[in-house]
C-alpha cells in the first residue's frame, strides 16, 4: 500500500512480471498524492533487461505531466522495507509546487587524453540540489562527481550508482520517456522548495588523528613522522579482539573534512578503503590521494556502529530541520542484509526518525553525496535527500 501524504508518496510491488509491478508501485505512488505529481522516480530489480526495459517504459508513461528518473538496481526500497536480488519494482512520487525541474542526460565524449561529460544543464542561482543516477560500468561518475564544484559550484550531488544483477551491458537508466544504455541521468532541483542531505559512512574512528608526513601517490609513507605501517601495527596492537577482527575484516581510513577542528571525530571524515600494505616500504595503500599536511585517522565499520551512525545523523537532522515530507534513500548493496540481518534496516530508520513520510530508493553499487560541503562518490554510505517544509533557522 502507497503511504498516504500530502506532498510525497511511494509504493512498492514484488513480481516477476515487471511491467505489472512497475503499474502497481506506481499508481501506489501517485495515489498516495493530494495534488498531480511534478517528480516520479522509480527503481526497477529484474532478471532480464528486456523486462526492465519495458517496466520503465511503462513506469514513465504513467506520470505525462511530470519530471520522471529511474534505473535498473540489484534491490530496490519503498513502502518502509528493501528487497534484494528479487524482481521488484519501487516508487516515489512528489508534488512540489513551486519548484523547477530541469532533467538531463550525460555521455561523455574522449578529447584527446581525457574525457569530457556533455549534457549538464545550466545553472541558475535558486538550484538547490541535483540528483545523479549513473551507469558504473560507463561513466566516470569518480571523476564527474570530485570534479563537480569546477562546472556546478557548490550544488550539492545526491543518488547512486545503478545496476542490474546480470552486471555489465544489464544496466538501464530512464529520463522523460528515454532509455539510456551508457551514461548517466539526473534531474536538477531549483526553485521554491527546501531540501537537504544526509550521508552516513557508518565508521568509528580507532587510534589517533595524524598528520600525513610522506604521501606517494595513494601510497601513505609516513604517518606523524613515522613509517605508516608502523603506525597502523601500533594501533592494532592496542585494540580488544573485537576489534582487531573488524580491522581484518576491512580496515578504512578518514580523511579529515576540517583541518581547523580542534577535535576530529566520528562525522567528521571522508571515508576510504585501506586497499593493502607494503611491507618493503612501510607503507598502506588507500582509496585516494592525499597532500602532505592532511589530517586522517584510521576506522573500522560494523552493523552496530553503522546503525549508531545512521540514527545520530537523521535525529540531528530532525532536531535541525523539524517537520520532513519526503525523502529518496541511496542506500549501498553491502548494507541490507548482509551488514544487517535485514534488507529493511535504512528505510526502517529513516521512518523512525524522520516520521511516517515518502520514502523511496534503490541499493546502489556506489553512493553519491556531499560530506564537509564537497560532493563524493562512497562505499557502505547511506545517502539521503530530504524534503523539508521548512528552512531552519539561520539557513538563507
Amino acid at each position: 500500500m502507497a503511504l498516504m501524504t500530502s506532498r510525497f508518496a511511494d509504493g512498492l510491488a514484488v513480481g516477476s512480471d515487471l511491467v505489472s509491478a512497475a503499474e502497481s508501485a506506481v499508481r501506489q505512488a501517485l495515489s498516495g498524492l493530494s495534488g498531480p505529481a511534478d517528480l516520479l522516480c522509480f527503481f526497477i530489480c529484474g532478471d532480464d533487461p528486456d523486462d526492465v526495459s519495458r517496466a520503465g517504459l511503462r513506469a514513465m508513461s504513467m506520470a505525462p505531466g511530470a519530471a520522471v528518473l529511474g534505473c535498473s538496481a540489484t534491490g530496490v526500497i519503498g513502502d518502509g522495507q528493501g528487497v534484494e536480488v528479487t524482481p521488484a519494482v519501487s516508487a516515489w512520487a512528489a508534488s512540489l509546487g513551486g519548484a523547477r525541474l530541469t532533467t538531463f542526460a550525460l555521455d561523455t565524449l574522449r578529447t584527446g587524453d581525457r574525457f569530457v561529460v556533455v549534457g549538464l544543464p545550466d545553472r541558475a542561482p535558486d538550484d538547490h540540489a541535483a540528483i545523479l543516477l549513473a551507469d558504473p560500468y560507463s561513466f566516470p561518475t569518480d571523476g564527474f562527481v570530485e570534479r563537480s564544484e569546477e562546472v556546478m559550484g557548490n550544488l550539492p550531488l545526491i543518488g547512486g550508482l545503478a545496476n542490474a544483477i546480470q552486471g555489465r551491458g544489464a544496466v538501464r537508466l530512464f529520463v522523460n520517456g528515454e532509455i539510456h544504455t551508457e551514461g548517466a541521468v539526473g534531474v536538477m532541483l531549483s526553485g521554491a522548495l527546501n531540501v537537504s542531505t544526509v550521508v552516513s559512512q557508518g565508521c568509528r574512528p580507532i587510534g589517533p588523528t595524524m598528520a600525513v608526513t610522506s604521501v606517494e601517490d595513494n601510497l601513505l609513507l609516513e604517518l606523524a613522522g613515522q613509517p605508516a605501517l608502523a603506525r597502523l601495527e601500533e594501533i592494532v596492537s592496542a585494540l580488544d579482539e573485537d576489534d582487531r577482527d573488524l580491522v581484518a575484516s576491512g580496515l578504512q581510513i578518514g580523511i579529515a573534512m576540517d583541518e581547523y577542528a580542534e577535535k576530529h571525530e566520528r562525522g567528521d571524515f571522508l571515508i576510504r578503503g585501506v586497499l593493502g600494505i607494503d611491507p618493503e616500504r612501510e607503507a598502506v595503500a588507500i582509496g585516494d590521494v592525499v597532500e602532505i599536511g592532511r589530517t586522517v585517522r584510521f576506522q573500522v565499520r560494523d552493523a552496530a556502529t553503522a546503525d549508531e551512525d545512521l540514527y545520530e545523523l537523521l535525529d540531528a537532522h530532525r532536531e535541525e530541520f523539524g517537520r520532513v515530507d519526503g525523502a529518496l534513500l541511496f542506500s549501498c548493496n553491502g548494507r541490507g542484509s548482509a551488514m544487517f540481518g535485514s534488507a529493511d534496516h535504512d528505510a526502517v530508520a529513516v521512518r523512525e526518525t524522520l516520521g511516517p513520510i515518502g520514502v523511496a530508493g534503490f541499493f546502489a553499487a556506489g553512493e553519491v553525496g556531499p560530506v564537509g560541503g564537497h560532493n563524493h562518490v562512497h562505499g557502505f554510505t547511506a545517502s539521503v535527500l530530504v524534503f523539508s517544509s521548512h528552512q531552519p533557522a539561520g539557513h538563507p
